[in-house]
């Protein structure tokens, strides 16, 4: 029988290298997708307070309140009494 990449030294070479650089790019997208997905879980939390996710980002920035977007997603999805107090402090004096 006739077999590739496992049982030819330079084919699994080249499979290996392959490997890596794959595991090197899917780990910097794994970033980019969570942040994305946190992204998508604020807005949804915030919607019906009647704001945006851009609008409710800019007033943490101009408000000084240093929570980030990881934390704020968690809030939104698994305590949303306290994130609706976030959402209330910051949307407050508009």
């Amino acid at each position: 029988m006739k077999w590739g990449r496992k049982s030819k030294l330079r084919l699994a070479r080249i499979a290996a290298i392959k490997a890596g650089v794959y595991a090197h790019r899917d780990r910097r997208n794994n970033k980019r997708n969570f942040r994305r997905l946190w992204q998508v879980r604020i807005n949804a939390a915030v919607r019906p307070h009647g704001t945006t996710y851009s609008k409710f980002i800019h007033e943490l920035s101009t408000k000084g309140i240093i929570v980030d977007r990881k934390i704020l997603a968690l809030l939104a999805k698994d305590y949303p009494a306290a994130f609706e107090g976030i959402v209330k402090q910051v949307m407050a004096t508009k």
